[in-house]
């Protein structure tokens, strides 16, 4: 069974960094493609940053591009999501997903989300 664990959220003044890491378990991590989604109140959850099996290819999502860099590294089954010159609108739980398709499809795995809070 597919285990996805994120670490890293918290509370930060804008401006500010923060590095999310999602380690994977049950799974042969470096044939997944990987993903970071966010989902803030009263909005839907969208696909913030994506990253193919061997790191050579990566989609980050438009208003946080040349904020948010997304990095893997199979030997250690993790993938990372860097957010520099954070904003309050980036308020949101962030989660970690994989999937062996090209697409993420309905029935991939989620992590459990951790919790981001940019203040103004």
């Amino acid at each position: 069974q597919v285990q996805l664990v994120e670490s890293g959220g918290g509370l930060v003044q804008a401006g500010g960094s923060l590095r999310l890491s999602c380690v994977a378990s049950g799974l042969t991590f470096e044939t997944y493609n990987m993903g970071w989604f966010r989902q803030a109140p009263g909005k839907e959850r969208e696909l913030v940053a994506a990253i193919t099996t061997s790191g050579s290819t990566t989609y980050i999502l438009d208003s946080v591009k040349g904020r948010f860099t997304i990095a893997r590294d199979n030997a250690k089954s993790t993938v990372y999501l860097q957010m520099n010159d954070l904003e309050p609108e980036d308020t949101a739980i962030y989660y970690c997903r994989s999937t062996s398709g090209l697409l993420f499809r309905p029935t991939d795995a989620w992590g459990q989300g951790t919790q981001v809070t940019v203040s103004s």
